[in-house]
Protein backbone atom coordinates (compact mmCIF):
# COMPACT_ATOMS: atom_id res chain seq x y z
CA UNK A 1 0.00 0.00 0.00
CA UNK A 2 1.46 3.33 -1.06
CA UNK A 3 1.51 6.03 1.60
CA UNK A 4 1.11 9.73 0.92
CA UNK A 5 4.25 11.87 1.29
CA UNK A 6 4.54 13.88 4.49
CA UNK A 7 3.89 17.58 3.73
CA UNK A 8 6.83 19.84 4.46
CA UNK A 9 5.46 23.23 3.40
CA UNK A 10 4.75 24.54 6.90
CA UNK A 11 4.43 28.14 8.14
CA UNK A 12 7.06 30.03 10.10
CA UNK A 13 6.79 32.46 13.00
CA UNK A 14 9.56 35.04 13.22
CA UNK A 15 9.76 36.69 16.63
CA UNK A 16 10.31 40.41 16.10
CA UNK A 17 8.57 42.12 19.03
CA UNK A 18 11.49 42.91 21.36
CA UNK A 19 12.58 46.41 22.31
CA UNK A 20 16.31 45.78 21.84
CA UNK A 21 17.44 47.72 24.91
CA UNK A 22 21.07 46.61 24.62
CA UNK A 23 21.17 47.85 21.02
CA UNK A 24 20.25 51.43 21.90
CA UNK A 25 20.58 54.04 20.49
CA UNK A 26 20.32 52.08 17.21
CA UNK A 27 16.93 50.67 18.20
CA UNK A 28 15.49 54.01 19.30
CA UNK A 29 14.35 54.58 15.72
CA UNK A 30 14.78 51.15 14.08
CA UNK A 31 13.38 47.83 15.35
CA UNK A 32 16.25 45.42 15.96
CA UNK A 33 15.17 42.90 13.27
CA UNK A 34 15.52 45.68 10.66
CA UNK A 35 19.13 46.48 11.56
CA UNK A 36 21.25 45.61 8.56
CA UNK A 37 24.06 43.12 8.05
CA UNK A 38 25.87 43.66 4.76
CA UNK A 39 23.11 45.98 3.59
CA UNK A 40 20.19 43.64 4.27
CA UNK A 41 17.93 43.65 7.37
CA UNK A 42 18.33 40.70 9.73
CA UNK A 43 14.66 39.89 9.24
CA UNK A 44 15.07 39.84 5.47
CA UNK A 45 17.92 37.29 5.71
CA UNK A 46 15.48 34.98 7.53
CA UNK A 47 12.59 35.67 5.18
CA UNK A 48 14.66 34.90 2.10
CA UNK A 49 15.96 31.64 3.61
CA UNK A 50 12.48 30.53 4.66
CA UNK A 51 10.96 31.27 1.26
CA UNK A 52 13.90 29.52 -0.39
CA UNK A 53 13.03 26.39 1.63
CA UNK A 54 9.42 26.46 0.44
CA UNK A 55 7.67 28.42 3.20
CA UNK A 56 4.72 30.35 1.78
CA UNK A 57 3.19 31.67 5.04
CA UNK A 58 5.35 33.96 7.12
CA UNK A 59 3.93 35.15 10.46
CA UNK A 60 5.76 38.01 12.19
CA UNK A 61 4.98 39.23 15.70
CA UNK A 62 5.68 42.87 16.45
CA UNK A 63 5.56 45.41 19.28
CA UNK A 64 8.27 48.08 19.36
CA UNK A 65 8.12 50.06 16.10
CA UNK A 66 6.10 47.24 14.57
CA UNK A 67 4.66 49.50 11.91
CA UNK A 68 8.15 49.83 10.42
CA UNK A 69 8.45 46.05 10.09
CA UNK A 70 5.14 45.88 8.24
CA UNK A 71 6.14 48.84 6.06
CA UNK A 72 9.37 47.06 5.13
CA UNK A 73 7.54 44.07 3.70
CA UNK A 74 4.76 46.18 2.19
CA UNK A 75 7.44 48.08 0.27
CA UNK A 76 9.60 45.03 -0.45
CA UNK A 77 7.87 43.27 -3.35
CA UNK A 78 10.41 40.51 -3.81
CA UNK A 79 12.36 37.83 -1.96
CA UNK A 80 15.82 36.70 -3.02
CA UNK A 81 15.56 32.98 -3.78
CA UNK A 82 18.08 30.69 -5.53
CA UNK A 83 20.04 33.65 -6.82
CA UNK A 84 16.93 35.20 -8.36
CA UNK A 85 14.17 37.50 -7.21
CA UNK A 86 10.91 35.72 -6.37
CA UNK A 87 7.56 37.48 -6.56
CA UNK A 88 6.08 38.29 -3.16
CA UNK A 89 2.63 37.26 -4.43
CA UNK A 90 3.59 33.66 -3.68
CA UNK A 91 4.28 34.45 -0.01
CA UNK A 92 1.60 35.33 2.56
CA UNK A 93 2.96 37.68 5.23
CA UNK A 94 0.78 37.90 8.37
CA UNK A 95 1.35 40.08 11.43
CA UNK A 96 0.59 39.53 15.09
CA UNK A 97 0.77 43.11 16.34
CA UNK A 98 1.21 42.66 20.10
CA UNK A 99 2.09 46.31 20.58
CA UNK A 100 -1.12 47.51 18.93
CA UNK A 101 -3.26 44.87 20.65
CA UNK A 102 -1.80 45.01 24.17
CA UNK A 103 0.64 47.91 24.31
CA UNK A 104 3.74 45.74 24.73
CA UNK A 105 5.46 42.51 23.74
CA UNK A 106 4.12 39.30 25.27
CA UNK A 107 7.49 37.49 25.64
CA UNK A 108 8.21 34.34 23.66
CA UNK A 109 5.55 31.92 24.91
CA UNK A 110 2.90 34.63 25.08
CA UNK A 111 3.77 35.68 21.54
CA UNK A 112 3.62 32.15 20.15
CA UNK A 113 0.27 31.54 21.88
CA UNK A 114 -1.06 34.80 20.41
CA UNK A 115 -0.03 33.79 16.85
CA UNK A 116 -1.06 30.13 17.22
CA UNK A 117 -4.30 30.34 15.17
CA UNK A 118 -2.19 31.38 12.15
CA UNK A 119 0.37 28.58 12.47
CA UNK A 120 -1.23 25.18 11.87
CA UNK A 121 -0.20 21.90 13.51
CA UNK A 122 3.57 22.11 12.84
CA UNK A 123 5.62 25.27 12.30
CA UNK A 124 9.04 26.87 12.47
CA UNK A 125 9.83 29.43 15.19
CA UNK A 126 12.92 31.63 15.12
CA UNK A 127 14.08 34.93 16.53
CA UNK A 128 14.38 37.84 14.14
CA UNK A 129 17.58 39.15 15.74
CA UNK A 130 19.99 36.27 15.09
CA UNK A 131 22.24 36.04 12.04
CA UNK A 132 22.85 32.58 10.64
CA UNK A 133 23.23 32.91 6.87
CA UNK A 134 24.07 29.26 6.22
CA UNK A 135 21.20 27.67 8.15
CA UNK A 136 18.83 25.64 5.98
CA UNK A 137 15.18 25.34 6.94
CA UNK A 138 15.27 21.87 5.51
CA UNK A 139 12.11 20.08 4.29
CA UNK A 140 13.87 16.85 5.28
CA UNK A 141 14.13 18.08 8.87
CA UNK A 142 10.43 18.92 8.80
CA UNK A 143 9.62 15.45 7.52
CA UNK A 144 11.67 13.75 10.23
CA UNK A 145 10.06 15.89 12.91
CA UNK A 146 6.51 15.21 11.73
CA UNK A 147 7.25 11.48 11.70
CA UNK A 148 8.51 11.61 15.30
CA UNK A 149 6.55 11.73 18.56
CA UNK A 150 8.30 14.89 19.78
CA UNK A 151 6.63 18.18 20.60
CA UNK A 152 9.60 20.30 19.48
CA UNK A 153 12.97 19.93 17.82
CA UNK A 154 15.59 22.54 18.71
CA UNK A 155 18.83 23.57 17.09
CA UNK A 156 21.53 24.20 19.68
CA UNK A 157 24.83 25.99 19.05
CA UNK A 158 28.25 26.08 20.78
CA UNK A 159 28.16 28.55 23.64
CA UNK A 160 29.09 32.12 22.65
CA UNK A 161 31.09 34.36 24.97
CA UNK A 162 27.94 36.00 26.33
CA UNK A 163 26.37 32.65 27.33
CA UNK A 164 29.26 30.42 28.35
CA UNK A 165 27.15 28.31 30.72
CA UNK A 166 24.71 27.31 27.96
CA UNK A 167 21.00 26.48 28.15
CA UNK A 168 20.21 22.80 27.51
CA UNK A 169 21.95 19.45 27.40
CA UNK A 170 21.92 16.97 24.51
CA UNK A 171 22.24 13.20 24.78
CA UNK A 172 23.57 10.75 22.19
CA UNK A 173 20.04 9.78 21.17
CA UNK A 174 19.20 13.38 20.25
CA UNK A 175 17.08 14.23 23.28
CA UNK A 176 17.25 17.76 24.67
CA UNK A 177 17.96 17.66 28.41
CA UNK A 178 16.92 19.94 31.25
CA UNK A 179 20.13 19.92 33.30
CA UNK A 180 21.41 22.21 36.06
CA UNK A 181 24.16 24.63 35.09
CA UNK A 182 26.28 24.09 38.19
CA UNK A 183 26.74 20.31 38.13
CA UNK A 184 29.49 19.92 35.55
CA UNK A 185 27.14 19.03 32.67
CA UNK A 186 27.90 20.02 29.10
CA UNK A 187 25.22 22.46 28.01
CA UNK A 188 24.70 24.21 24.68
CA UNK A 189 22.98 27.46 23.74
CA UNK A 190 19.52 27.46 22.19
CA UNK A 191 19.88 29.04 18.76
CA UNK A 192 16.26 30.34 18.91
CA UNK A 193 15.47 28.15 15.87
CA UNK A 194 13.10 25.24 16.30
CA UNK A 195 10.30 23.13 14.89
CA UNK A 196 7.18 23.00 17.06
CA UNK A 197 3.87 21.23 17.29
CA UNK A 198 0.72 23.12 18.14
CA UNK A 199 0.06 20.49 20.84
CA UNK A 200 2.91 21.88 22.96
CA UNK A 201 0.99 25.14 23.31
CA UNK A 202 -2.27 23.50 24.35
CA UNK A 203 -3.40 21.66 27.49
CA UNK A 204 -1.95 19.89 29.37
CA UNK A 205 1.40 21.54 28.52
CA UNK A 206 0.33 25.16 28.26
CA UNK A 207 -2.49 26.91 30.11
CA UNK A 208 -2.62 30.00 27.86
CA UNK A 209 -5.65 29.75 25.55
CA UNK A 210 -4.82 29.60 21.81
CA UNK A 211 -4.80 33.15 20.51
CA UNK A 212 -3.89 34.47 23.98
CA UNK A 213 -6.90 36.80 24.07
CA UNK A 214 -5.91 38.25 27.45
CA UNK A 215 -2.39 39.13 26.31
CA UNK A 216 -0.63 37.00 28.93
CA UNK A 217 3.13 37.55 29.05
CA UNK A 218 5.17 34.36 29.55
CA UNK A 219 8.66 33.03 28.74
CA UNK A 220 9.18 29.87 26.70
CA UNK A 221 12.00 28.18 28.65
CA UNK A 222 9.88 26.77 31.54
CA UNK A 223 7.54 25.07 29.05
CA UNK A 224 10.48 23.58 27.16
CA UNK A 225 12.09 22.33 30.37
CA UNK A 226 8.85 20.66 31.44
CA UNK A 227 8.55 18.85 28.10
CA UNK A 228 12.25 17.87 28.25
CA UNK A 229 11.65 16.25 31.64
CA UNK A 230 9.09 14.07 29.85
CA UNK A 231 11.47 13.27 26.95
CA UNK A 232 9.30 15.10 24.43
CA UNK A 233 11.92 17.52 23.01
CA UNK A 234 14.62 16.50 20.54
CA UNK A 235 17.61 18.59 19.46
CA UNK A 236 20.75 18.69 17.38
CA UNK A 237 23.93 20.75 17.43
CA UNK A 238 24.42 23.30 14.67
CA UNK A 239 28.04 24.39 14.15
CA UNK A 240 27.62 26.80 11.26
CA UNK A 241 27.87 30.58 11.53
CA UNK A 242 25.47 31.91 14.15
CA UNK A 243 25.39 35.24 15.99
CA UNK A 244 22.95 36.62 18.52
CA UNK A 245 23.05 40.24 17.38
CA UNK A 246 22.48 41.60 20.86
CA UNK A 247 24.86 44.56 21.01
CA UNK A 248 26.10 47.29 18.64
CA UNK A 249 29.57 45.75 18.93
CA UNK A 250 28.41 42.38 17.60
CA UNK A 251 26.56 44.09 14.76
CA UNK A 252 29.66 46.10 13.84
CA UNK A 253 31.79 42.95 13.93
CA UNK A 254 29.43 41.15 11.56
CA UNK A 255 29.53 44.05 9.13
CA UNK A 256 33.34 44.05 9.21
CA UNK A 257 33.54 40.41 8.06
CA UNK A 258 33.24 39.21 4.45
CA UNK A 259 29.77 39.22 2.99
CA UNK A 260 28.32 35.67 3.08
CA UNK A 261 27.23 34.22 -0.26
Amino acid sequence: MQTSPIPTNIPALVLAAGRGERMRPLTDTTPKPLLTVHGKPLLQWHADALVRSGVTRLVINTAWLGEKIQSHFDLQPLFYVHGQLSNKEHVEVIYSHEGLDFGEALETLGGIARALPQLGDVFWVLAGDVFTPGFEFSPEAVQRFIASDKLAHLWLVPNPEHNLTGDFGLDVAGLALNLPKDAGHTLHTYSTIGLYRRALFEAPWCDIPPGNPQGIKAPLAPLLRSAMDNQRISAELYTGDWTDVGTPQRLAQLNSTPNPP
